[in-house]
Order: structure tokens, then C-alpha cells, then sequence
């Protein structure tokens, strides 16, 4: 090993960032060194972390091990204590040039720490990146932290308070990606939709949407990553409804769908909002199709109170479901509430997910022979619109957008035929 190995868990927001990272290591020259860009959103994520970190030192022994991320930001005793680990950088840190430059390798347990208060942060700058090594997409981070404290999250914590990157300095890095050939840019932040609060003028989400879509007509196809539908302002929602250039896929943290287990997780919206939001969405654009973050087996679930969470995923016609089983993280208000049994949480969760996949199947039935563009991600695989898992009948080049028309499935994957002659698609 020789250029900087990236190993990144969770999020787009990571993913982007690792790109950051990448980009900051080779201009530093950090040769046989491998940077851990950690989650913290379960506890399941951090074991993840360290098991990938013993693994990497025992198949690289002669490497640098750096962590960074949410779970070191949060608790980075927990890393610096292992033996595998050479430094431990925060959140902040992470992003900086001056980071990576004479790293203090081989330092004592007081140095191996670099992790200042994120609290104190009051602006997210916008990181150029030149290109993602490896994707057919580019992710740009418009946003990062978060205001609110929903009592089952360690987040906010791993990323301090949210700011925003200012409109123009977010155009420009789509306008540069669009150059270097990408077909499809995706938005990612902690909470999105809180994007512009801190911002002279207080634009909105919906505001930069637009902007990018006026300012850079090159770009094919613009998705948005998770949303918190109770705060989609107008402008997101009239670009929803006249842009086809932004992609029909919402992904929405929902997390539940009884409203005595929101208001203990102290989220901002109901189960009713959640489906009006839903049937307003696919009013103004019928090809739209929904994602959503559920969590099973919250502290003090009821039977009756996860059947409404069940049902929410036909109420709301929800189509790719990201299930999580409860797991308390300690600090937070939840790890202290009345836990429900872990067995029962594990079966929940199974029934959520099952439930998901009867949705998707109801999706990839009625996808057949309906033709779509797909942003090719492998020679053979890529995404529709509607960010669906597509099969190509040939092979094609990574990045370029075809159409096809859809076969078949296989429950998980659609099966398509590009149809001669093979054409490249401005979506």
C-alpha cells in the first residue's frame, strides 16, 4: 500500500467527506496510511468500526491507522485506547489541511487525541472535491450538524450545531463536478431541510435547489439525500412539482409511526403529517417514489404502538426501507427509558423488514415495461430515477445515463433491455 486507503461507514455526508479526506491525504503525501471515517448512530456502527480497524492493522502491519468521524468525535477514548490506533482526529479536524501534515505517529496516549469541542463551530465550508474515486455519483455537502435532539441520537454531539455552506460557493462545486463528467449529483447534509437558518437572508432548502438547477443547466440529474418532511418548504415542493431534472426519490426520516413513540423520541411531525406529506408529494409528481428510516423496538413500545408503525409503510407507500433495531447509545435520553426485550426488538425488526419487501415487490411489478433512464454504476448495474436497482443486458461505461426498458425483476433488481441504438440520455 502506498496512496492513502479510505474506509468509510455510514452516511452520504461520510462518503463525501471521505472524498475530502482522500484528496487533503495525497496532498499531504501520507503514504501507507489507512484513515477510519467512522458512524456513531448505533452502537452496531462503532463495534463495526473496531472490527475493521483490527482487521486492517492485521493484514497492514506496517501501516498508519488514523480514525476520525462521528464515533471518534464522540467517544475517541474508545479508539485511542486500542492498540491498533496511531491518532485519533475529530470531526473538525478531519477536514483541515493542517491535520495531515506531520502527524504526530508513534505519539503518547495525551497526543494520539486531536478532538476539540464541534459545539463550537459556527460554519461548514464548502470542500472542493475534483472527483469521487470509484462512483457514478458525486455527493456535495450543502449542511452539516443539527439543532434538534431527538432523545435516541448521539449525532448531534458528533457534529455540532447546523450551519450551512453559503448558495454560491454550493453551485460552484456542482458546476465543477458537472465538468469533470458527472451526470448526477446528490445533497447531502445531517438535516437538510434546516439548511439556511444560519445564513444572511435565511434561504431555504428549497431555495438552493432551485438555485442549482437555474445556475447549472448542464447538470442531468440532481438528488436529494435524507429530508425531514415536516419542514419541506415551498420552494422544495414547487421544485418537486416543475423540475425534472430533480429526481423522484425522497428518502424521509421517519423513524416511527405511533405518535406516543415520536413524541418520546422527540421528533417535530405526526403519523398524520408524515402521510399528508406523502399524498401531497405524490400529487404534485405521480413517478415519485419514497424511502424511509424506521426504527424498531423503541423504549416502551407496545404491540399496538408498532402496529401503527407497521402500517405506516402502506399509509405513506413507502418503497426502500432502512430498519433499525433499537439500540440505546449511551448519553442519550433513550438509553435511560424502559428498554423493550432485545429478542422482541430483533422479531420487529424482521416484521418491518419483511413489510419492505412486500412494498418493493409491489414496485418492481409495476415498474415492468415502463422505460427509465439508469445511471449506470457498474458495467452491468445502475439506479433509475427512482434511485430503484436496475440490470443491464449489456455492458456499459460507469457514469453514462441509458435508457432502458424494464423486463422484469428478480424481487430486488430490475432486469432491463438497452435498446439499440445505445444511446447516452441527458436526464
Amino acid at each position: 500500500m502506498s496512496r492513502p486507503d479510505i474506509l468509510t461507514f455510514g452516511c452520504r455526508l461520510n462518503a463525501a467527506e471521505s472524498e475530502a479526506i482522500r484528496e487533503l491525504a495525497d496532498e499531504a503525501d501520507l503514504a501507507d496510511t489507512i484513515v477510519v471515517n467512522t458512524c456513531a448512530v448505533t452502537g452496531e456502527a462503532v463495534r463495526q468500526a473496531r472490527q475493521a480497524i483490527r482487521k486492517a492493522r492485521r493484514e497492514n502491519p506496517a501501516a498508519r491507522i488514523v480514525v476520525t468521524g462521528c464515533a471518534a468525535q464522540t467517544e475517541p477514548r474508545t479508539f485511542a485506547d486500542m492498540a491498533e490506533v496511531d491518532l485519533v482526529l475529530g470531526n473538525a479536524e478531519k477536514l483541515k489541511p493542517e491535520s495531515y501534515r506531520a502527524l504526530p505517529f508513534g505519539a503518547d496516549q495525551a497526543e494520539k487525541v486531536r478532538v476539540n469541542d464541534i459545539m463550537e463551530l459556527t460554519e461548514t465550508g464548502a470542500h472542493l472535491i475534483e472527483g469521487f474515486e470509484g462512483r457514478a455519483r458525486a455527493f456535495v455537502q450543502v449542511q452539516n450538524g443539527c439543532d434538534h435532539r431527538c432523545t435516541f441520537c448521539i449525532i448531534p454531539y458528533g457534529r455540532g450545531p447546523s450551519r450551512s455552506v453559503p448558495m454560491g460557493a454550493v453551485v460552484d462545486q456542482v458546476r465543477r463536478l458537472v465538468e469533470a463528467g458527472y451526470a448526477e449529483v446528490v445533497l447531502t447534509g445531517v438535516d437538510l431541510t434546516s439548511y439556511g437558518g444560519d445564513l444572511p437572508g435565511h434561504p431555504r432548502f428549497g431555495t438552493l435547489v432551485r438555485a442549482i438547477l437555474r445556475h447549472v443547466p448542464e447538470l442531468g440529474r440532481l438528488r436529494i439525500s435524507s429530508i425531514d418532511s415536516v419542514e419541506a418548504d415551498d420552494d422544495l415542493l414547487r421544485a418537486i412539482a416543475e423540475e425534472e431534472r430533480l429526481m423522484p426519490h425522497l428518502h424521509l426520516s421517519l423513524q416511527a409511526g405511533d405518535d406516543m413513540i415520536l413524541k418520546r423520541m422527540k421528533r417535530r411531525h405526526s403519523r398524520a403529517q408524515s402521510v399528508a406529506f406523502c399524498d401531497a408529494v405524490r400529487r404534485l409528481r405521480p413517478d415519485m417514489v419514497f424511502g424511509a428510516d424506521l426504527i424498531a423496538g423503541f423504549p416502551t413500545e407496545t404491540d399496538a404502538m408498532f402496529e401503527n408503525t407497521l402500517r405506516i409503510v402502506a399509509d405513506c407507500g413507502l418503497t426502500h426501507l432502512h430498519v433499525f433495531p433499537f439500540s440505546p447509545r449511551t448519553g442519550t435520553p433513550a438509553a435511560r427509558m424502559p428498554q423493550v426485550d432485545r429478542r422482541l426488538v430483533k422479531e420487529r425488526a424482521a416484521r418491518l423488514r419483511a413489510e419492505g419487501e412486500v412494498a418493493l415487490m409491489r414496485h418492481l411489478d409495476a415498474e415492468i415495461g415502463r422505460d427509465r433512464l439508469v445511471l449506470v454504476e457498474t458495467e452491468t448495474s445502475g439506479r433509475t430515477e427512482q434511485f430503484t436497482v436496475a440490470r443491464l443486458d449489456r455492458a456499459l461505461p460507469s457514469g453514462s445515463v441509458v435508457r432502458a426498458r424494464v423486463t422484469g425483476h428478480d424481487g430486488r433488481r430490475l432486469e432491463t433491455r438497452v435498446d439499440p441504438p445505445i444511446g447516452m440520455a441527458a436526464a
